[in-house]
C-alpha cells in the first residue's frame, strides 16, 4: 500500500469517527449498550404515554406520537445525552380541562404555542435561573415524582371497575411483578453485558407466553396500531380569542415542561459526573413540542423515570435516545401486534424498580442534619408534587420559601461595632447586608440623640444592597440632619456606591472615599 492510500484510509476512519461522536460523544459508551437501552425505554414509554394521553382526555396514538416525536428531537438537539423525551403526566394534567371543553385541535395549538415559549426562554437564556433552585427544592421534586411513579403503577393492581384484584388474579401480578424486580436488582451483580430491565422484561414475557398465564397485558389498556404520525396544522380559528383561549395553557404547559426537564438535566448531570447545556435544551423542548403539535401529538418534556432507565443502563449518548424513538414508531408502525402481548406486570415491576431508584434515599438518611426550614421546604414539594400533580407550582413554593428564608437568615446577620476615635468622631463598623429585610435592625443601632457632631459609617464589611437599604440610609441621614448632625458614609463597595450615585436625586447621603 502506497503513502496516499494509507493517508486517504486514515483519513477515512477520522471521518467516521466524527460521524460516530455525533452520537457518542463518550468513547466509554458503546453502540450495544446504547441500542439495548434505546429498545428497553422504548418498552417503557408505551404504557406511560398511553396512560398519560388517556389522562389528558385523548387518544393513545396522540401519547405515542407525542413520545416518538419528543424523543427524537431532543435526542438529536438536546442539551443533555442520554436524557429521554416523552409524553408525560405533568403536561396532560396541565391540558386535560382544554381537552375537555375545546378538543384536540386546540391541544395541537396550545403545544406549539407552548413549543414557542420555550424556544423564547432558551434564546433568553432563562435556562441558568436553575441555578435559583435550592437543593432541598430538588430533593422534593426527584422524590415527589417518584412517588407519582410508584403509584401510578397501583392501577394495574386494580380491575376495571377500580377494585382491588383478588386470588390468582392478584397473585400473578405480585409475582410476575416481583421477578421483574429481582432480575433487574440480581443481574448487574452477574454481569453488564445485557440491560438488566430488558432482560427481565423478556424473561417475563417468555414465561408468560411459554405457560400461556392469563394476564393484563399492554393491548387490555388500549391498541397501539397506528402509521406514521400523520402532518396536521390545527384547525382553529386563528384569532384574538383564540390566542385568549390557548395562550394560559401554553405558557403554564411551557414552565411546567422546562421545570420538569432542566430538574431532571441537573439529576442527570450529578449521576454521571458531567455537565448538559440548558439553555440548549430549553430550545431542543420547544422544537420537539413545535413539531409534535404539528404531527399530532400531545406533546411533553423530559421524563424522569425512562431517562433514569437509560442512565443505570449505562447510556450516555444521544444515539439510545435516538434508538428508543425509532424503536417506538416501528412498535406502533409495524410491531403491535406483538408489543400488545407484553405483560403488563413485567412493565410494572421496571417502572416500581425505577420509582426506587429515583427517590434520593439520602435526604432521608440525613433529614436530623438538616435545617428545619430546609425539611419543612422539601416536604411541601413533595406534598405539592404528589397531591396536586403541579410540578411548577411545586418548584415556585419551594424557591420562594428559600428565598424567604435566605433573607430572614440575612437579615439577623446585620452587626454594628461602634467607636469614637481621637477626634471625637463616632465610627460605625457596619457588618452584614443591608436591605429591606435588615433594615429595622440597622436602624436600631443607632443613637442619634447622644451621639456626637460627626458620624461616620464604615460600610467595609457590608452592601447596600436595595433601593429599601438606600431609603433608610437617607432617612437616617435626616434624623441625624434634623438634631445639627453630620454623617459620612465611607469604605463603600462598587455596587453600593453605584447604587447611591444613580439615586442621588432621591437621597441625601454625604459619601468619603
Amino acid at each position: 500500500m502506497n503513502k496516499y492510500a494509507r493517508l486517504y484510509r486514515q483519513k477515512s476512519k477520522k471521518e467516521v469517527k466524527k460521524i460516530l461522536n455525533l452520537f457518542n460523544k463518550n468513547s466509554e459508551t458503546n453502540a450495544k449498550t446504547e441500542v439495548l437501552s434505546g429498545l428497553t425505554v422504548a418498552l417503557a414509554l408505551i404504557p406511560e404515554a398511553v396512560a398519560f394521553a388517556l389522562i389528558a382526555g385523548l387518544s393513545p396514538l396522540t401519547g405515542l406520537y407525542a413520545a416518538f416525536v419528543m424523543g427524537f428531537v431532543t435526542s438529536i438537539l438536546g442539551g443533555r445525552p442520554g436524557m429521554i423525551s416523552g409524553a408525560t403526566g405533568a403536561v396532560a394534567v396541565v391540558i386535560v380541562a382544554l381537552s375537555i371543553s375545546h378538543g384536540v385541535e386546540y391541544v395541537f395549538a396550545t403545544v406549539i404555542l407552548a413549543g414557542i415559549i420555550q424556544i423564547l426562554a432558551g434564546g433568553l437564556k432563562l435556562g441558568k435561573l436553575m441555578r435559583l433552585v435550592p437543593l432541598p427544592v430538588v430533593y422534593g421534586f426527584v422524590n415527589g415524582l417518584a412517588i407519582i411513579i410508584f403509584m401510578s403503577q397501583l392501577t394495574q393492581f386494580k380491575d376495571d371497575s377500580g377494585s382491588w384484584l383478588t386470588g390468582g388474579s392478584l397473585y400473578i401480578i405480585v409475582g410476575l411483578a416481583l421477578l421483574t424486580m429481582l432480575i433487574i436488582w440480581g443481574l448487574p451483580k452477574l454481569t453488564k453485558a445485557f440491560p438488566a430491565s430488558l432482560a427481565a422484561v423478556l424473561v417475563v414475557f417468555g414465561i408468560v407466553a411459554f405457560f400461556g398465564i392469563d394476564t393484563k397485558t399492554v393491548g387490555d389498556i388500549a391498541s397501539i396500531q397506528g402509521g406514521f404520525p400523520p402532518f396536521h396544522i390545527p384547525e382553529i380559528p386563528f384569532t384574538l380569542e383564540t390566542l385568549t383561549i390557548i395562550f394560559p395553557y401554553a405558557a403554564i404547559m411551557a414552565g411546567v415542561g422546562l421545570i420538569e426537564s432542566l430538574l431532571t438535566l441537573e439529576l442527570i448531570d450529578e449521576i454521571t459526573e458531567t455537565r448538559g447545556r440548558t439553555n440548549k435544551e430549553a430550545a431542543a423542548q420547544g422544537i420537539a413540542n413545535i413539531t409534535s403539535g404539528l404531527f399530532s401529538g400531545m406533546g411533553g418534556c423530559a421524563m424522569l423515570g425512562q431517562s433514569m432507565i437509560n442512565i443505570s443502563n449505562g447510556a450516555r449518548a444521544r444515539l439510545s435516545g435516538i434508538v428508543a424513538a425509532v424503536a417506538l414508531l416501528t412498535f406502533i408502525m409495524f410491531g403491535a401486534s406483538l408489543i400488545e402481548q407484553l405483560p403488563m406486570a413485567a412493565l410494572t415491576g421496571l417502572m416500581i424498580m425505577v420509582a426506587i431508584g429515583t427517590f434520593e434515599w439520602v435526604s432521608v438518611r440525613i433529614l436530623n442534619k438538616y435545617p428545619i426550614s430546609d425539611i419543612v421546604v422539601m416536604v411541601l414539594v413533595i406534598l405539592v408534587t404528589v397531591f396536586l400533580h403541579n410540578l411548577a407550582l411545586a418548584v415556585l413554593i419551594g424557591v420562594i420559601i428559600s428565598a424567604l428564608v435566605f433573607a430572614w437568615d440575612n437579615a439577623k446577620r446585620i452587626r454594628a461595632r461602634k467607636r469614637v476615635d481621637e477626634n471625637g468622631i463616632k465610627r460605625y463598623e457596619i457588618y452584614g447586608p443591608l436591605f429591606f429585610g435588615s433594615i429595622k435592625m440597622f436602624n436600631d443601632k443607632f443613637d442619634v440623640l447622644n451621639d456626637p457632631d460627626e458620624i461616620i459609617i464604615d460600610f467595609k464589611e457590608s452592601r447596600i444592597v436595595d433601593m429599601s437599604a438606600i431609603e433608610a440610609v437617607n432617612k437616617l441621614t435626616e434624623r441625624y440632619h434634623k438634631v445639627g448632625k453630620k454623617l459620612y458614609l465611607t469604605n463603600l463597595s462598587g455596587s453600593s456606591h453605584n447604587l447611591l450615585i444613580k439615586a442621588d436625586k432621591m437621597v441625601n447621603v454625604n459619601l468619603m472615599e
